[in-house]
């Protein structure tokens, strides 16, 4: 094993550096297989620090040679680093080492990606470049010379100077080396110019391979308008004379916000309507938002130590939700945001995996890049906003850059400007940060001589590692429609800070119909008896968007539930509340879309799971087949007419307007294809023009068991283009039915295109697999027989990426006995792997060591 008996770090034993640095100068002579890296750095002792110990981080480093103040020293080198005797007085620090980027295939410092140089460094990859303080902490300007053949030769900062051969960069602003970048390789940039608010030129480029010019051009506007919003809404300026962008095909990640050098894996970077969909294109304006408002939240103030995560992440995360919200629908935007928070942190909190916002300990910090620091994370300072108003959260965020520029900040820092700002006491908000799992907030309530009272009661299952939960504060936005559908009460901030609390409304001339948490106001799951129609009351009386949609969800969840359980039939309250929906032209066409679409099947073994009931996977796939049928039966006549009115006229553009249009249109058409038989799919498919429509079409007739000829042709079609045959991979595993979808996954690791190393193919595949919900739990366990295969063989090769796909089986605890037991045995020989990484066991052994 890398190491026999990993050590978890805790966060209470946070110690300050021994030594700080003033000044990097780095210099790369690159070779595929020996990189020869040589360091020149400047270290003074740090008066902060107890212990004076001189310990630089390097792993899978060779030594050339080291010096201190010019004279030769001898370290003692371990597998984690070195330490040396220094002077107790500022020093400059001299190392050159050999690395071979040839033979990294875990994509954690300087690799190489199809002939071109990259590096990775979040969280703990700098320390496999050169030996140094590898941690968040230590901040310091770097200075960079590349020497190499390619065209390209890129790093961090502002150019310096160049040559046949060689260039230099210069990077003012102090960072920790997680963020620094270097990119070498046959590329062309794609440029603009932008000015910022005081009227600072700056060169914008994105750097793509040879022949992708023309697709990189919807992520430089998604980069202008990100820049210009944080001006607009936070204040905040770009700081350097260039932004880059570089897209990568082998990326363990989503991107990577390196200062002023951004490394994005290619399919959040490159876009046409021929080769992208509009989730594609969403996802670009998205992903290249959140990099570039690291360049405040989380470059200019980044974290202390790697337990305040969250506080880059979930801000910036915030505020990219912000700007999509601006950009598109803020409605819209909140939904697909808690359909993401549902299916991913509430299923993580509720499992074995479960942790704090802020985690106490970890083993390997790459595994903490999870959901619950970033949408949970999100979700916190949603609710903090909320608390202190928008005025409030701006006078706060205001004094936290001017506070702490430059400054590796933590949780408390952050709190502190609020508390300072607003006066309010955070000291019970803070629990957000340091409690897992999911509150339950039950709801009851009485009506009487015109008063209404809200009776709310929180309680926080246990999660491991904590078996007792202490009140938190809730925020519950409240509205109150009266029985004709007018709203008598708007929507109301509700403070909840006890474990049971009541709150009154006078003056109420009939009882009226609640709209809770409005916006999803906070994390929670709300429980409530309530009756299917009033829910279908609130679908289309509620003037709240979100619960709008929620309330169709309820319906849809409670129906699919009693079709599972009980081989019940749908009502009529749903399917006409559907109906209604529908019609409706006065609603945006993507909310439409949403409001029409099931539960997935995880969404409702989830909540069948949290009723105490034991979830079947195949059953639940029944139920909801038969109850897209019922719809599509209910709602005939619509689908047509649906399908065609949505068609957008003119060229394809992937503004919001364009893509609602073509969500609600592709939504019908899987609904008529269950009575034409993919006859109208069929059309689409040969006829559209754009990838939208074609994946839109493809995806349907594999739903219904056909599109085997499509299939076919979109391979021959686009088996050149690396990123498109990444969708067709996925669709196969995704969609394939449950009794097929172990067979059809292993075929396709048989295809002469399945690059398992590569992790975007990788996760197309076996991703999609785990996606499968029913084909997943094949009650064979052949599925996860063949997931647990692959991570066995990824894991010698990319551990990070083996580790994060290993959260398949997570959920080992909600299905029966029969089927634990094979999640168990895939399990248990996963861990028993010789020689499995650090990464893979913490994660094996966190959900093996959850019980049942």
């Amino acid at each position: 094993m890398k190491d026999a008996a990993p050590q978890p770090v805790h966060l209470q034993e946070y110690a300050p550096p021994a030594y700080l640095v003033d000044d990097v100068h780095l210099t790369f002579r690159l070779d595929p297989k020996a990189t020869r890296v040589s360091a020149r750095i400047a270290f003074r002792p740090n008066p902060a620090a107890q212990d004076r110990t001189f310990f630089l981080h390097g792993e899978e480093l060779t030594l050339v040679s080291a010096r201190i103040d010019g004279q030769d020293v001898t370290p003692k080198i371990t597998p984690q680093g070195l330490t040396c005797a220094v002077p107790d007085a500022p020093f400059t620090w001299e190392a050159e080492v050999d690395i071979s980027p040839e033979a990294n295939t875990a994509l954690e410092g300087l690799y190489i990606s199809n002939g071109m140089y990259c590096t990775q460094c979040e969280a703990e990859g700098f320390r496999k470049i050169s030996y140094y303080p590898d941690r968040p902490d230590v901040m310091a300007p770097f200075t960079v010379r590349i020497e190499g053949d390619a065209p390209a030769l890129l790093s961090n900062g502002n150019p310096a100077d160049s040559g046949a051969g060689w260039a230099e960069w210069h990077d003012p602003w102090p960072k920790p080396a997680y963020l620094f970048a270097l990119v070498a390789g046959d590329l062309r940039a794609v440029s603009e110019g932008f000015t910022t608010a005081s009227g600072r030129p700056v060169e914008l480029n994105v750097w793509v391979r040879p022949g992708d010019e023309g697709r990189a051009g919807y992520a430089l506007d998604a980069l202008k308008r990100s820049m210009r919003w944080d001006e607009s809404a936070y204040g905040r300026e770009y700081d350097l004379d260039v932004f880059n962008i570089v897209a990568v095909d082998d990326f363990n990640m989503g991107a990577m916000e390196n200062k002023g050098l951004n490394i994005f894996n290619s399919k959040y970077v490159l876009a046409s309507p021929e080769t992208a969909t509009d989730r594609d294109f969403d996802l670009i304006e998205g992903i290249v938002a959140h990099e570039y408002f690291h360049n405040w939240t989380g470059n200019r103030i980044t974290c202390r130590d790697w337990f305040q995560l969250c506080l880059k992440e979930g801000l910036t995360v915030f505020r990219d939700q912000q700007f999509s919200g601006d950009m598109r629908s803020h409605a819209v935007k909140r939904i697909e945001d808690v359909l993401q928070l549902r299916a991913r942190q509430f299923r993580e909190d509720n499992g074995p995996l479960a942790h704090p916002v802020r985690p106490e300990s970890y083993v390997e910090i790459n595994n903490f890049y999870t959901a619950t620091v970033y949408e949970k994370g999100a979700e916190v300072i949603g609710m903090l906003r909320r608390l202190v108003g928008p005025e409030g959260y701006r006078k706060a965020l205001d004094l936290y850059f001017d506070r702490h520029d430059g400054d590796a900040a933590t949780i408390e820092d952050w709190l502190k400007v609020f508390e300072d700002v607003t006066g309010r006491d955070l000291t019970q908000f803070r629990r957000w940060y340091s409690q897992a799992g999911t509150p339950r907030l039950k709801v009851a309530e009485d009506y009487a001589d015109g008063r209404y009272t809200l009776h709310l009661e929180q309680h926080t299952p246990p999660t491991p590692g904590q078996p007792e939960k202490a009140p938190q504060v809730i925020p519950v936005a409240v509205g109150l429609l009266n029985p004709n559908g007018d709203e008598v009460v708007p929507t109301t901030l509700l403070e909840m800070t006890e474990a049971k609390q009541s709150f009154s409304f006078e003056g109420l001339a009939a009882k009226p119909v609640p709209s809770l948490l409005r916006g999803f106001s906070a994390p929670v799951i709300l429980e409530r008896e309530t009756s299917a129609e009033e829910r279908a009351f609130l679908l289309a009386h509620d003037t709240d968007a979100f619960n709008k949609w929620e309330a169709g969800r309820q319906l849809a969840r409670e129906v699919l539930a009693k079709m599972t359980t009980e081989d019940a039939a749908p009502g009529p309250a749903y399917l006409d509340a559907l109906a209604a929906v529908a019609r409706d032209d006065t609603l945006d066409p993507a909310f439409r879309a949403l409001a029409l679409r099931l539960p997935s099947e995880d969404d409702l073994a989830q909540a069948l799971a949290n009723s105490g009931i034991t979830p079947d996977p195949w059953e639940i796939h029944a139920a909801r087949e038969k109850l897209k049928a019922a719809v599509a039966r209910h709602l005939a006549e619509q689908w047509p007419a649906l399908y065609r009115e949505m068609a957008c006229p003119g060229p394809y553009t992937p503004s919001a307007s364009d893509a609602g249009r073509r969500a609600l249109r592709l939504t019908a058409l899987g609904y008529l294809s269950r009575l034409d038989t993919g006859d109208e799919a069929r059309r689409l498919y040969a006829e559209a023009g754009n990838m939208t429509e074609t994946i839109g079409a493809l995806s349907t007739l594999l739903e219904i068991g056909r599109g085997e000829e499509e299939i076919e042709a979109f391979y021959a079609r686009w088996s050149a283009d690396r990123l498109v045959m990444d969708k067709w991979f996925a669709l196969q595993t995704s969609l394939a039915p449950p009794q097929r979808a172990a067979a059809t996954a292993r075929a396709l690791t048989e295809h002469p295109d399945f690059d398992w190393k590569t992790p975007n193919r990788f996760r197309a595949v076996i991703g999609g697999l785990s996606a499968n919900a029913a084909g997943f739990h094949d009650p064979s366990g052949a599925s996860y027989e063949l997931v647990a295969d692959w991570l066995i063989r990824l894991d010698d090769v990319n551990p990070q990426t083996a580790a994060r796909m290993s959260t398949a089986f997570e959920t080992l605890g909600r299905y029966d006995a029969s089927r634990q037991a094979r999640m168990r045995a895939a399990l248990e020989r996963i861990a028993a792997k010789p020689g499995l990484s650090r990464d893979m066991g913490e994660m094996v052994g966190r959900i093996l060591g959850s019980g049942s």
